[in-house]
């Protein structure tokens, strides 16, 4: 490993001079590729240098053992040295590891309402703002591509895309069955209810990333709509997508335009076609979703809500956290960095390179 470690510094030192020569910049798309190539690289690099100075440093802090006056200050400094070269080999481990394709793309989530009628839709609703609260958070945009809401304010399904840096690589773990116990706002005799919803994940594709023929896709337009039946707009730029070999129906009705609610609705077919093909493939050859936190199926119980109790388990990873109503307004990142922990863990173990 240390070859390659090496090998990878050298041609970051190379991209180093590449992209400080004048000439390079003649070629704004060699400019481009090589600041990409740099990017990625630079966080392996950065630890690669570090591992290397802490090893130099052990080496020193055990040379100096052998002197008596410095043998107090040479053991302190070795064992510092050791824990840097742990932490390091570690941090480079996990860099070293394969990457999701899909880590740089945007996410759109579905969210449905389970058992438990209308409480389940509030349910939903809930989710759907916990969502919106964590991308606000990030700096992510959120677009909601269609909507079922009830009368109530619940919301029967919805859909809608995230858009920003590490969308996917941080939300692909939350799909499966999301469970809340909580008395319902229905609920006269205040009695606890469990209710569910379901959220799927999927990695927003373009139609070039998709064995997609426009052959096989019906197109209907129709008035966009709200809650309660109101039209948003008097023309028929809602749109619905049929992809006849398969049945799958898609809706987009957010934009104003005809044309941007197609577009809209062909990379959310795109994206949920190349779900079910992942999905196929997990169950044909069986192995390949268990490097993941859970399965990642969406009949899967993956977290619990406990609203009288103020307190959230996630069942993947046995994580229970006493903070609900932070969670529900999108602190998620306690959750979601537990839950990657525990999937490099995963891969570290099936793997276990070593730096010999």
């Amino acid at each position: 490993m240390q070859d390659n470690l090496k090998n990878i510094d050298l041609r970051y030192q190379e991209l180093e001079a590449r992209l400080a020569a004048n000439e390079t910049y003649s070629d704004p798309e060699l400019v481009s590729r090589l600041n990409r190539e740099q990017k990625e690289l630079e966080p392996l690099v950065s630890a690669y240098r570090a591992l290397c100075k802490a090893q130099s440093d052990l080496a020193g802090a055990e040379e100096l053992l052998s002197d008596p006056e410095m043998k107090e200050l040479a053991q302190q400094e070795l064992t510092q040295a050791k824990e840097d070269v742990e932490r390091l080999e570690r941090e480079i481990k996990i860099l070293l590891l394969p990457k999701d394709p899909n880590d740089g793309k945007n996410v759109i989530m579905e969210i449905r309402a389970g058992v438990g009628g209308e409480e389940s839709a509030l349910f939903a609703h809930s989710l759907t703002r916990m969502y919106t609260m964590y991308a606000e958070k990030r700096g992510w945009k959120v677009e909601i591509n269609s909507a079922s809401e009830t009368e109530l304010g619940g919301v029967k399904e919805i859909s809608f895309t995230i858009e920003g840096d590490g969308a996917w690589s941080r939300l692909k773990f939350e799909s499966g069955v999301h469970r809340v116990q909580r008395v319902p706002e229905t609920e006269s005799g205040g009695r606890v209810h469990t209710s569910t919803a379901t959220v799927a994940v999927l990695p927003e594709m373009e139609t070039v990333d998709v064995e997609l023929n426009p052959a096989d896709v019906e197109m209907q337009v129709f008035r966009s709509s709200g809650a309660g039946g109101q039209h948003i707009n008097k023309t028929s730029s809602a749109v619905r997508l049929i992809h006849r070999p398969t049945g799958t129906v898609v809706e987009c009705q957010q934009e104003r335009s005809q044309f941007q609610n197609r577009e809209k609705a062909m990379r959310l077919l795109a994206s949920i076609l190349y779900d079910r093909e992942q999905e196929r493939i997990a169950s044909e050859y069986g192995e390949n979703r268990r490097s993941q936190v859970g399965s990642g199926m969406r009949n899967e119980r993956i977290r619990t809500y406990n609203f009288p109790q103020g307190r959230l388990t996630d069942h993947r990873v046995g994580l229970t956290l006493y903070k609900l109503d932070a969670v529900m307004d999108g602190d998620l990142d306690e959750i979601i960095d537990t839950l990657i922990a525990d999937h490099q863990a995963r891969q570290l173990a099936s793997q276990s390179p070593s730096f010999s």
